[in-house]
């Protein structure tokens, strides 16, 4: 494999990475935060699933990748996943609405990791959104006084 070195005068021709990524306050509210991570849970001998009729969900200890088309004037309403999910939209723009009423627009070539905050998606432009989404499974958000943040399907917790 060759790696391709740039010039400085290659990079300024793109903008900067835009990275925008989601947390939790102490009480459990989403927020917007920084975040790296050291490790994952991932495996790589988990059998292949068969994805194309499901509403993806990523097991606690496995990885899922996807790409989402949202029609324009579409929306995903408010949900929570138990995964850490590393975004990048590929075409048009999303706003990622969080339950505190915070509303971020991410762009084409713009990131966005979302790790289990309560959220929706909203395309409320006249072109489809294209992103490209690797969810990682991770463990439950446990929260100071041991509250646990579940999973949730569209505003609905799991019965």
């Amino acid at each position: 494999m060759n790696f391709v070195k740039h010039s400085d005068a290659h990079r300024t021709q793109l903008p900067d990475a835009r990275l925008v990524v989601t947390g939790h306050t102490p009480d459990g509210r989403a927020r917007t935060t920084f975040h790296a991570s050291p490790t994952v849970p991932a495996s790589n001998t988990a059998p292949y699933p068969e994805l194309a009729t499901v509403l993806l969900r990523c097991p606690p200890t496995g990885v899922v990748f996807c790409i989402t088309d949202i029609q324009p004037g579409g929306s995903a309403p408010m949900h929570r996943t138990q995964s850490v999910d590393y975004t990048v939209v590929l075409n048009g723009e999303i706003v990622f609405a969080l339950d505190n009423g915070d509303e971020k627009t991410v762009k084409a070539g713009e990131f966005m990791v979302q790790r289990g905050a309560n959220h929706a998606l909203h395309n409320r432009t006249g072109e489809v959104c294209r992103i490209a989404v690797v969810m990682v499974g991770t463990e439950k958000i446990v929260l100071e006084g041991g509250k646990v943040l579940e999973e949730t399907v569209f505003g609905k917790k799991p019965e």
